[in-house]
């Protein structure tokens, strides 16, 4: 079931908030519960796991889902109850073990559909060191993306049954049990089942994978469309589908197309017919039954024109919920069509050339202060009130689209029932004239344009006079990259979200400081540190950056040995300074200003670098103060260094190098001197 646009269902709270970045090798714990732990915990005791964050209880299933009478009449019984021989996961994963229940989470189960096809998200999500046959003590994980950050959410295995049947997606093998706990997982992220009873399926794609999701009207198609779906199944990424009808909804038409219902995109194909080509298109129905009747479905007499090696490859004649349908039927019979992937590669169709997608992202808060209403779209007004990041675009093709960015509002805490607000953004040139303006009253606005060389400005902004925190995420189509960039060629990791201000966009700040230069030397870099970095209180009681200590620091991050740093080299520096932030603010547990020898031996560690107690005594020694203490500036140069120089280390080893020492003598020597 798909929610109208103005009733989303809201994540409630529950991850932490400070320390990890929220990666998938350091994952953010939801109720600060840790598997491993409480599982070992269930069984050095000899009991299964009873989850008190989400019990098996109706305020899980949510007070109006279903009349009070049924609620009363649920049973939550564990697969083991349900099942002789339960498994998590029976020869693979697939969206055929997919088949709805009760609950309208069409939106969220389409998307877990298009999970199954990509196999480099689902292993995100669905992690694999668990099951029933080893270890087994009634507890299961799995991992969604919150907000730039991945969560790992943590369940026991009792399942709502209502008059014996499940009341949850149930798999079509019985004894197969991954659709119904990760359904559960996702429903304990989001505060209740009732709050998965209909939603958008462009989130759970994104809550899926952590990729950037667009949004395409098939009522007002692009001319490419068939072009797109065919590059977005080639560059593998997750797609969906909807159809019109939000007041008809769940009600099948004689076509056998649902009103008001989501789907999969499982594929999309130009194959020869008749005398020409033909664009199909496969589709998936959550419910894992109920087709299409009309051109190309299963016995349609479309395939008979079809040659023999194309028929057996494509055609799949089983009441299993899929069908395949021409691109025209498509569009005549969806409303909406959903890509994502980690990056926007879809949009490369057509380019035969080496590309790259950039990625930037900030944090950050947008708050009313205009003095009127009639002024709330007023560019000039957003830029003075409210933060602007900028981006560069350095190549152009008016044929393809190089910019796409999407802003994403973060619901508060505890408050479920809170609605989307109507959010978007500017985009205007360096004389603030306003090129795009974008706003839709969804938790996610993305889009894609063609700009042509220059730098730009990115307004995020309300039309409601109410503050909201925000995620935004650039992408920038870059026809030059080679294999030292730090762009994003495939489907990967996003990187970390750093803490964000109105001056944290780095490539404004570089812009800035370099003036009408393109690079920045050590006194300009010195005078950005200072008057940036140390804007934070903490930060600044350990001093100032002094002259030499930047010139070390340049030294450092100068892969050109000319004395300067390029806007890539200070990238690569800012999101180590903001990385150092956080872990300093982490383990600077009394708010001095200072870590002392404990402290930093845990910054080192929460940094992943290498160390000893020999190396840790002379760090102190050669960054500390007289009192034993290390200030934000010096522990900066001490991790920027150590960090270096560990890398030195491993690429001399890989390389083949005879080194005559270990990594820690290799390191207390470079770290003293």
């Amino acid at each position: 079931m798909m929610l109208a646009s103005s009733s989303a269902p809201m994540p409630e709270q529950g991850w932490q908030t400070t320390g990890a970045t929220g990666s998938l090798q350091n994952l953010k714990k939801f109720n600060r519960q840790d598997f491993k732990n409480l599982r070992a915990l269930c069984l050095s005791q000899g009991v299964l796991f009873e989850d008190a964050t989400f019990p098996a209880h109706i305020s899980s299933i949510g007070p109006s889902l279903l009349p009070k009478e049924q609620l009363r009449q649920i049973q939550w019984k564990r697969p083991t109850e349900l099942q002789r021989n339960p498994y998590l996961i029976m020869d693979g994963v697939s969206r055929f073990d997919i088949m709805q229940g009760e609950i309208g989470d069409c939106w969220m189960l389409a998307a877990l559909g298009s999970l199954t096809l990509r196999k480099q998200f689902l292993e995100n999500v669905l992690p694999k060191d668990q099951g029933f046959q080893d270890d087994y003590a009634g507890i299961f994980h799995f991992r969604f993306w919150q907000y730039g950050e991945w969560v790992d959410v943590v369940i026991d295995d009792r399942l709502p049954i209502l008059n014996g049947r499940y009341l949850s997606v149930h798999p079509r093998t019985s004894n197969e049990f991954w659709p119904s706990l990760l359904e559960k997982a996702y429903a304990k992220l989001h505060g209740s089942y009732q709050n998965l009873n209909g939603g958008y399926i462009s989130d759970a794609l994104v809550d899926l994978s952590g990729g950037v999701q667009v949004q395409f009207s098939l009522q007002n198609p692009p001319p490419d469309l068939e072009e797109i779906l065919k590059a977005a199944d080639k560059s593998r990424c997750l797609m969906g589908c909807s159809t019109p009808g939000q007041s008809t909804r769940n009600i099948e038409l004689r076509n056998g197309i649902v009103q008001g219902h989501a789907y999969t995109v499982t594929g999309a194909v130009k194959i020869p017919y008749k005398n020409g080509w033909k664009h199909i298109i496969r589709i998936w129905n959550p419910w894992g039954h109920g087709e299409w009747k009309g051109p190309w479905s299963d016995n349609s007499p479309q395939w008979d024109r079809v040659e023999p090696k194309y028929r057996e490859a494509l055609l799949r004649n089983k009441d299993d919920g899929e069908f395949w349908m021409s691109c025209e039927n498509f569009q005549e019979q969806f409303s909406w069509l959903y890509i994502c992937n980690n990056t926007p590669a879809f949009l490369d169709f057509g380019d035969e050339q080496s590309t790259a997608w950039s990625l930037t992202s900030y944090t950050g808060l947008w708050s009313p202060g205009l003095p009127t209403r009639r002024h709330r779209y007023s560019s000039a007004g957003a830029a003075s009130t409210n933060p602007q990041y900028f981006f560069k675009v350095l190549d152009h093709d008016p044929n393809t689209y190089n910019v796409t960015i999407s802003l994403m509002q973060k619901h508060p805490e505890r408050m479920q029932e809170e609605k989307n607000l109507k959010i978007g953004f500017f985009i205007t040139t360096g004389n603030s004239r306003v090129l795009k303006k974008i706003f839709l009253r969804t938790r996610d606005v993305t889009s894609y344009f063609i700009l042509s060389p220059g730098t730009y400005a990115v307004v995020p902004a309300a039309a409601e006079d109410q503050e909201f925190e925000f995620l935004l995420r650039i992408f920038i189509k870059n026809q030059d990259y080679n294999e030292n960039s730090n762009f994003l060629t495939s489907p990967g990791l996003p990187m970390d979200v750093p803490r964000q201000n109105q001056d944290s966009s780095y490539e404004a700040l570089f812009l800035r400081y370099a003036k009408q230069d393109s690079t920045i030397d050590a006194l300009q870099l010195q005078q950005l540190l200072n008057e940036v970095i140390l804007k934070d209180e903490m930060t600044s009681v350990g001093g100032t950056f002094s002259f030499d200590s930047c010139r070390g620091i340049l030294a450092l991050m100068d892969l050109n040995s000319n004395g300067r740093l390029t806007l890539q080299e200070f990238g690569t520096l800012w999101r180590c300074l903001t990385k150092y932030m956080d872990i300093f603010s982490k383990e600077d547990r009394n708010r001095s200003g200072f870590l002392d020898v404990a402290e930093l031996k845990n910054a080192i560690q929460a940094a992943g670098l290498p160390m000893d107690a020999q190396l840790l005594r002379l760090l102190m020694l050669r960054y500390g103060d007289a009192q034993g203490r290390v200030g934000f500036c010096d522990f900066v140069c001490c991790m920027l260094r150590l960090d270096t120089m560990s890398h030195a280390f491993q690429n001399l080893a890989e390389g083949g190098s005879q080194i005559l020492m270990t990594a820690m003598e290799w390191l207390t020597l470079v770290m003293y001197t």
